[in-house]
């Protein structure tokens, strides 16, 4: 029988069976390293135990493989035949950054305060004479379709965004960029780590995207999707080459460099088979519970973290939990108590959260429960967060 959200947070035991870390700790961490669920973790640990008796390639386990690119596609909304089993997020906007066809002039629109992955690949380029344009929002990671509109102009050829702030939480709305760039003739590509698994995140309206599932798809590091539009594989080059993504019969170097079709264009080597079978324990596991429960539940609990937190005097970076572009991501700060003696008495309390830093260097402290939290478990945090000296 399928989990239901109701089955799991009305069930201890069940929620304990699936998620054990419950049992040790209070994790809201999900926005940095995921903890594995337990589906996972089993998953990982049967295909490296057949790996004992086998080659790793061993059949089924090459057949789920096969299967991850459809769960994968079917998460995003695109096709199996445009999905690249890479990781970590960095590797596929590196090779968007490295494989398009760069003319000096040409120009691309990012943000500097997005995580530092989606930055230098695109700082990079301008070694190339590429020029780049720097949004500048009026707060922490608003990206509004606004705000792109004003920065395009006929030299545009690319516009790289996060589907969703690190620090703020602020989602943006790709669908609306997304329209707006296509008829415009400007590629897009997005670094959606942050919402996939949490939040629809389609790609009718994106060329290019990556995400390593090590956050809300509850997969292992380094075990990733990266999607490239069907139409446009010609035109972006893979930059990392190797024996299975080149077309090399029988293992044979050819003359000529000829690119194999489909995601697989983009994979040199080896897959880390055993990352991306834990991915799909993730994906499965995502589905299977349904992604508008589970983004329903991120909000709920966000709301909770706010009702808690907000007569003690915190403030709240990004959007309110009722927003269109608000996410499972909450970070606050104080004007008057020390987010770093906050974050040590979580953290003695066995409540893993994460202290971060603006560019200013100001402390904030954040929050990024996943589905199978409870409400609950919000109130125990501002109760913890009341009792610190």
């Amino acid at each position: 029988m399928a989990l239901t959200l109701e089955a799991l947070l009305s069930d201890e035991s069940l929620r304990q069976q699936e998620f054990p870390v419950i049992k040790e700790s209070l994790f809201l961490g999900h926005a940095g390293v995921t903890i594995l669920p337990r589906r996972v973790a089993r998953t990982m640990q049967d295909y490296l135990e057949q790996s004992c008796l086998r080659m790793q390639e061993y059949p089924e386990a090459w057949r789920a493989v096969n299967e991850t690119r459809v769960v994968a596609a079917q998460l995003i909304g695109a096709k199996a035949s445009e999905i690249a089993l890479i990781g970590p997020t960095s590797v596929g906007l590196s090779l968007v950054a490295n494989g398009l066809p760069w003319q000096a002039g040409d120009e691309v629109v990012s943000y500097l305060d997005d995580y530092p992955a989606n930055v230098y690949p695109w700082s990079d380029l301008e070694r190339h004479g590429v020029v780049l344009k720097r949004l500048q929002p009026a707060s922490l990671g608003e990206i509004t379709p606004e705000l792109v509109e004003a920065a395009l102009t006929p030299k545009t050829k690319l516009v790289a965004l996060a589907s969703c702030h690190f620090q703020s939480g602020y989602r943006i709305e790709i669908d609306r960029i997304g329209r707006m760039l296509r008829e415009r003739g400007v590629l897009f590509c997005l670094d959606a780590i942050q919402t996939v698994g949490a939040f629809e995140t389609r790609v009718d309206h994106v060329d290019f995207l990556s995400a390593d599932s090590h956050k809300w798809m509850l997969g292992p590091m380094s075990a990733g999707i990266f999607y490239v539009r069907e139409e446009l594989q010609d035109m972006l080059r893979p930059s990392l080459l190797g024996s299975w993504n080149v077309r090399s019969p029988n293992f044979i170097a050819q003359e000529e460099i000829a690119f194999e079709r489909g995601g697989r264009r983009y994979e040199p080597g080896a897959l880390n088979i055993s990352g991306i079978l834990g991915m799909k324990a993730g994906i499965d596991l995502i589905q299977e519970v349904g992604l508008e429960a589970i983004s329903a539940q991120l909000l709920k609990l966000k709301a909770r973290l706010h009702a808690g937190l907000a007569p003690q005097g915190f403030t709240f970076l990004g959007p309110d939990p009722k927003s269109i572009n608000a996410s499972g991501i909450t970070t606050v700060r104080h004007a008057t108590r020390s987010l770093e003696d906050i974050s040590k008495h979580l953290t003695a309390n066995n409540i893993v959260t994460s202290l971060r830093h603006n560019r200013a260097g100001q402390p904030l402290l954040r929050f990024s429960p996943h589905f199978y939290n409870s409400e609950a478990e919000m109130d125990r945090v501002a109760k913890v967060i009341s009792e610190a000296v």
